[in-house]
């Protein structure tokens, strides 16, 4: 019988949080150092949120700082 706390469903778990999390987090880096906000780049470096914080931030501060910089095209 597998082992949930120490066994290959949690090392799964963490894999796939892993692949998740690291595409998002590039990004949201990406867009927070073409805008130069700061202080996000350093929130979003340091806090390991799952891509919550990531996501909200490319969708909600990030992308329509790009459009109004005229950096983003759609």
């Amino acid at each position: 019988m597998l082992d949930i706390i120490g066994g290959d469903i949690f090392g799964l778990v963490a894999l796939g949080i892993v692949v998740w999390s690291l595409p998002w987090k590039g990004y949201a880096l990406w867009i927070a150092a073409k805008n130069n906000h700061k202080w996000w780049f350093v929130a979003l470096l340091i806090l390991n949120t799952v891509a919550i914080l990531e996501i909200i931030y490319i969708f909600a501060i990030g992308r329509p700082a790009l459009k109004k910089a005229g950096l983003l095209k759609r």
